[in-house]
């Protein structure tokens, strides 16, 4: 297997074991204040739209021209909302754990908050197996934004989980378990690309992995956001996110 597809895999499992983090911090610090949680959604979603227009979107754009890059940000974008749709999860760990709803539910929902969290993260895999192959620097980029994404879903599925059956160490395991399908998903999708990787492929999945980050950011980050009745934490965080996802592409750079 080419040397940038392990690279890949090998930064993919790395971001998927922020799952795992957050499951832990979550277990330590089981109730979050909805300004810091707020803020850490914000910054999730500025490091994931700064990369895919400064550096994805921009680099596909300059390798296949403007309307097929565009043409294959909106596939991406697409394809991911389909699999939102079909499979939705949602962030419920502060209302849940506080609304004292029975324990069955609350273990039904951090359940099929993994499912849906194991099966968002697939095609996250891919993602940044896909910017490894482009370079060293851009994939290990892709691994930090995901693994800062991840981070709030492992806390979505240990908490309610551990507040609806009373056992941490099986809170811990279902996020594990969840941040597994990214390697999953890098290892499956480095196995596709290698057969039929060129220059103009690349750059055509780059662009569609830029519609997957965009997506992502708009449609579960913010929202979730959002829902704190902190007004500017969220924006704060977003602008924190973009702030240090260029200084460190400069840098990089």
């Amino acid at each position: 297997m080419d040397s940038a597809i392990v690279f890949g895999v090998l930064l993919s499992l790395l971001a998927g074991l922020a799952t795992a983090i957050g499951a832990g911090i979550a277990l330590v610090v089981p109730r979050f204040s909805d300004r810091w949680l707020a803020i850490l959604l914000g910054f999730a979603a500025g490091v994931m739209i700064a990369i895919a227009f400064i550096e994805l979107f921009e680099e596909a754009v300059a390798g296949i021209g403007l309307v097929r890059a565009s043409l294959a940000f909106f596939t991406g974008f697409g394809i991911i909302f389909l699999i939102d749709v079909l499979v939705p999860h949602e962030y419920e760990t502060e209302r849940i754990a506080g609304n004292g709803v029975e324990d069955g539910r609350l273990k039904r929902t951090g359940t099929f908050t993994a499912v849906g969290v194991a099966i968002h993260n697939f095609p996250e895999g891919l993602l940044v197996v896909t910017g490894a192959a482009a370079s060293p620097e851009l994939g290990i980029l892709l691994a930090v934004a995901v693994a800062i994404h991840n981070i709030p879903e492992g806390i979505a599925v240990a908490v309610p989980i551990a507040a609806g059956t009373g056992r941490r160490r099986l809170a811990f395991a279902y996020a594990f378990v969840s941040g597994l399908a990214e390697p999953v998903g890098a290892l499956l999708g480095g196995l596709v690309l290698m057969h039929f990787m060129t220059e103009t492929v690349l750059m055509t999945v780059l662009a569609g992995v830029a519609g997957f980050m965009v997506f992502i950011s708009l449609d579960e980050l913010l929202p979730a956001a959002n829902l704190s009745d902190e007004e500017h934490a969220p924006t704060l965080g977003v602008f924190a996110g973009m702030i240090v996802m260029v200084a460190t592409l400069v840098v990089l750079g």
